[in-house]
């Protein structure tokens, strides 16, 4: 694994120093490759099935991304007649499926169910930065523009209903996802900033579902029964996921909101804002119930307590408000 781990590594570091389409291409596959055999787990049974999902998405976004790389080549060295803005748009298209954002989300949140929560990380996080410094490359405001509108919406109206912690990660992913791409149509500081804070706290959320072993709502309402101060923490660190100031995940929207301002993008804005109020409506309400039904009837949950001083520095330090 440490050698899969370290090739995928290598395969976005390919696709972010490369200098040309095919590079880039390259790496991307490089990247895919090893991130497979890291799906593939033995003690998960929807394991095989996820990675056979993941890898025919990519494959058919890699294969799109190669055909109007060539057509690129064509129209630069061969003079062919070709309409250079409709083939930025099909590049562009590829790398919104690689990276989960609608309308081409669709295998996300089922890929995201069959998954462990570690993995689950890397594909809400480390899967985005190759993708993301791609679309950077590309001048197209319009389908960006279309891209973020439907994802932060989506994101906010599909995490609705979910029982499943990792689909309700998955959508909350899709929102963010909305969000990075706008920082990306402002500068590539302004998105970097977002995206670190972004996997800071996805990060802090994963280690805890993965200590405890949670993938469902109701195991969060009968755990830390006996230990209220950590679970009081646990929520406060899915409300600063959310975007709630005066908490830590609030300071990276604040930016990109105060740059959007500048940019005079007024009706974007208040589509992502609202789309966020519905997101952490969902938060809240699962923070509400976690806190007013305390049942038992789990008993599989064990309650141990965290002796993990790096992980309670974790959690203190996403709590930190603003």
């Amino acid at each position: 694994k440490i050698l899969f781990m370290l090739m995928m590594i290598i395969g976005t570091l390919i696709t972010v120093t490369s200098n040309s389409w095919l590079g880039a291409w390259m790496g991307r596959e490089i990247n895919l490759l090893s991130f497979i055999p890291l799906m593939s787990d033995s003690n998960n049974l929807k394991s095989t099935e996820a990675s056979l999902k993941y890898f025919l998405t990519q494959a058919l976004a890699s294969t799109v991304l190669l055909f109007s790389v060539i057509l690129l080549m064509l129209k630069n060295n061969m003079n062919y007649e070709t309409n250079s803005s409709f083939i930025s748009m099909i590049i562009l298209s590829t790398l919104l499926m690689k990276s989960g954002a609608a309308p081409f989300h669709f295998w996300f949140p089922n890929l995201m169910e069959g998954l462990t929560w570690m993995n689950s990380l890397l594909l809400m996080t480390w899967q985005k930065i190759a993708p993301l410094m791609l679309i950077s490359y590309l001048n197209l405001k319009n389908l960006l523009l279309i891209s973020v509108i439907l994802s932060v919406i989506i994101g906010a109206l599909g995490g609705l209903n979910q029982t499943s912690l990792r689909k309700l990660m998955a959508y909350s992913s899709i929102n963010h996802l909305g969000w990075m791409l706008s920082a990306l149509m402002i500068s590539e500081s302004v998105w970097f900033v977002y995206f670190l804070f972004y996997s800071f706290l996805s990060f802090t959320l994963t280690f805890m579902f993965n200590i405890f072993k949670l993938f469902h709502l109701n195991q969060l309402f009968s755990l830390f029964s006996q230990n209220k101060m950590m679970k009081f923490i646990l929520f406060m660190n899915f409300l600063s996921l959310g975007g709630l100031p005066p908490f830590l995940g609030f300071f990276p929207k604040w930016i990109v909101i105060q740059q959007m301002t500048y940019c005079n993008q007024y009706f974007q804005l208040f589509i992502m804002l609202m789309s966020t109020l519905i997101t952490l409506f969902f938060y809240l309400r699962i923070c509400y119930s976690a806190f007013m039904l305390n049942y038992y009837e789990n008993n599989w949950v064990t309650n141990w307590q965290i002796n993990n001083f790096v992980m309670k520095l974790y959690l203190l330090m996403t709590f930190f408000s603003i």
